[in-house]
């Protein structure tokens, strides 16, 4: 048994919690990944996992097994990247993961720059609004909507998105605009699909976040369509600011109801410390921060 690799395949299954993760993230049959755990577990005569249909949670003795596998995994990829001489020049891949829309409109610009820049560095971009498990899917870079929760990533704000109303000039001039968020109730609405959307619409009125009745005529199944639908005059829709920015400085799309929005969206870059850090992950961070504030202003 290679002991590096029986080390790679246990930590893989100890971050993604599963054999079947575990397989996907190391690309290897499911069969060949438990063979490895129960081959290491005989050869070290203990129990490093307690199984169960859901899940695989570490013994005691697992726990502290799996700490020492981390840091010796780790010294051997410092030792290659410093052979190899990422911490000398900027090389080698970088996994960056954002929204879709969020990457196509913002991200994607300034990776390509990234790239002429820095021509030794490959890099992946996971565009997409699914939740990514980073651990899973070896991502360096979030770039992240929302606020966040408690962990031990670093996270950097570099702006803000809003969530508005919008609709064509055309539909505003037949139809008139709404005042106040009641209005609503009497305009063609583009939901986006779910059931709370359909409904209701979430407004700040008198400083208190409030849900208000919306007549739905059209509901979608993402955010695009429901721009090209405004765009087209079909009603009003919700999104985030980002997705209609370009139709609206092309004065496809006004906005309405402003004072009534919630309160905007930070967006963050976030990523896992790493000592010594690869210069490709810090040159990355450097380029694409300022100018990632600098279009979200």
């Amino acid at each position: 048994m290679d002991r590096l690799e029986a080390m790679s395949v246990i930590v893989a299954v100890t971050e993604t919690g599963s054999f079947s993760a575990a397989s996907r993230r190391l690309n290897t049959p499911v069969a060949t990944v438990s063979r490895t755990v129960a081959e290491l577990e005989a050869r070290l005569k203990a129990q490093l996992f307690q199984r169960s249909s859901r899940q695989m949670k570490l013994t005691d003795v697992g726990r502290s097994y799996i700490e020492a596998c981390k840091r010796i995994i780790g010294q051997v990829d410092d030792a290659e990247r410093e052979v190899s001489g990422e911490y000398r020049i900027p090389k080698g891949d970088l996994a960056v993961t954002s929204p879709w829309g969020l990457g196509h409109m913002h991200l994607l610009p300034i990776a390509l720059e990234f790239m002429d820049a820095f021509p030794d560095i490959a890099l992946r971009l996971v565009l997409t609004d699914r939740i990514v498990n980073t651990a899973e899917e070896n991502i360096d870079i979030s770039v992240r909507i929302g606020n966040l929760p408690d962990s031990n990533l670093i996270a950097t704000r570099v702006g803000s998105v809003r969530f508005v109303l919008c609709a064509s000039p055309g539909y505003v001039a037949k139809h008139g605009q709404p005042k106040v968020p009641a209005d609503l109730a009497a305009h063609d609405c583009i939901s986006i699909d779910s059931l709370a959307a359909q409904r209701n619409w979430k407004f700040v009125i008198d400083g208190r976040e409030v849900a208000v009745p919306i007549r739905s005529r059209l509901t979608l199944s993402d955010s695009e369509a429901a721009v090209e639908a405004a765009i087209a005059g079909a009603g009003i829709t919700r999104v985030m600011s980002y997705k209609m920015e370009a139709a609206r400085r092309a004065g496809k799309l006004v906005l309405m109801l402003e004072p009534f929005e919630q309160a905007p969206w930070p967006v963050h870059i976030v990523y896992a410390e790493r000592k010594p850090e690869p210069l490709k992950l810090r040159s990355f961070l450097d380029w694409a921060t300022p100018r990632l504030k600098e279009r979200l202003a």
